[in-house]
């Protein structure tokens, strides 16, 4: 049956919290998986090597592909890039394109259309996009600095104004008994853990379950608000519509929507993942 495929490439979309895999032949998905988000930052070529080995099923390393095409956080300079190729070339042996998430973001969500893309996930990022390439990009400087809007940013707030005693009692209550956590234990989640940033976006998801709580709409709101003018203002964001992916962006939709009305700006896609539009970019590789 293999001998009548034609274009046979695997494509990879990575967030720091998770990996998407498509093997696929021209825009047909033949298997479809996930593993843990693949960051060349937070990890060594030896640990992606033996996430993609062990986590990946073995349809996936059944024989060499045409070509794997890797969208991946983290990615976004040549250094960076090569770890992951790296780890890519000795499991696949297999031409392999490491390209950054945001690309991967804005080829998912318009294809070949220009438009501005933005990631809303655990980080945040935002970007210009040609129909090829990204052409403007303000820096998202990554959870300590930036990633406004983002789960990670979300979460940091939220556990500070619980440790501090700034958030409603019942939340905290709530919080607390949700995760099983105090907050010795909370501090040291945060401050020994060696991806943070996945930690913090975890503890945001707690959020998603309390919208209707009025401080937790604010928080969600004033998050997006940081998002538009740190990051989106930069941009000629009357003239074009603002797409979205990522889970954050979905879990409170009604909340950016507000936001993007109170800039004035026109949202057009908000979708979970990236992958159908990057095989329908890649179909004819």
């Amino acid at each position: 049956m293999e001998s009548n495929y034609i274009h046979m490439k695997i494509i990879a979309e990575s967030s720091s919290t998770r990996t998407e895999w498509s093997l696929v032949d021209g825009d047909r998905i033949v298997e479809h998986a996930f593993t843990i988000g693949l960051n060349p930052y937070f990890q060594s070529r030896r640990e992606i090597s033996h996430s993609i080995r062990l986590e990946l099923p073995e349809a996936f390393f059944r024989r060499r592909w045409d070509h794997v095409y890797f969208y991946g956080a983290g990615c976004a300079n040549m250094e960076k890039c090569k770890v992951i190729e790296s780890s890519l070339v000795a499991q696949f042996k297999t031409p392999v394109t490491v390209k950054s998430d945001l690309l991967g973001a804005a080829r998912g969500l318009l294809v070949r259309d220009p438009g501005l893309a933005c990631i809303l996930g655990t980080g945040s990022n935002s970007c210009f996009y040609d129909g090829e390439e990204i052409v403007k990009n303000v820096s998202p400087l990554g959870y300590i600095l930036g990633d406004e809007g983002s789960g990670a940013y979300m979460g940091k707030i939220f556990v500070a104004d619980v440790l501090k005693g700034l958030a409603p009692l019942e939340l905290s209550e709530a919080f607390y008994e949700h995760f099983n956590v105090n907050p010795n234990v909370l501090m040291d989640d945060v401050y020994t853990n060696s991806l943070p940033n996945r930690t913090l976006a975890r503890y945001s998801t707690f959020l998603v379950q309390h919208v209707d709580n009025g401080y937790v709409r604010q928080l969600v709101y004033d998050a997006f608000r940081q998002f538009f003018e740190r990051n989106i203002v930069a941009y000629d964001y009357k003239s074009f519509p603002i797409n979205f992916v990522g889970s954050v962006a979905v879990n409170f939709r009604e909340l950016l929507m507000q936001a993007a009305a109170d800039f004035g700006a026109t949202v057009g896609k908000i979708t979970r993942y990236s992958m159908p539009g990057l095989i329908e970019y890649h179909k004819n590789d």
